[in-house]
């Protein structure tokens, strides 16, 4: 399992991401479907999870719906037009990311790094 620590920085790209691919999403179908995509390795907890989704509605980047399901009321995210575009600026910040990460962990041959 991925410590916390390396998933708090990523959450709201993670949430974000999900809501353009899958559509509105309760809470639990997030945690189950990252889960899920990821073989168990990453698992968000509520306590992570909904500090997240509840600054990305008071930023107007996620709406919500509630519907009753079993005589429970279930809150569904979706992104808002200007989630979209935050979707995508977190997406391409993510990659750039991933890539500076990569070449630090795995440093091409030959390179020479300055010494201070």
């Amino acid at each position: 399992m991925i410590s916390s620590e390396l998933i708090k920085g990523s959450l709201k790209t993670i949430v974000l991401k999900l809501l353009k691919e899958e559509g509105a999403m309760h809470g639990y179908a997030i945690t189950r479907r990252v889960e899920e995509l990821t073989e168990g390795k990453i698992k968000l907890t509520y306590g992570a999870l909904y500090p997240i989704l509840h600054k990305l509605e008071s930023e107007g980047t996620l709406i919500t719906n509630s519907e009753n399901f079993n005589n429970r009321i279930r809150i569904y995210y979706s992104l808002t037009p200007k989630g979209q575009t935050v979707v995508a600026d977190k997406l391409k910040e993510m990659t750039e990311f991933i890539e500076s990460l990569q070449r630090i962990i795995e440093p091409k041959p030959g390179l020479s790094y300055a010494r201070s």
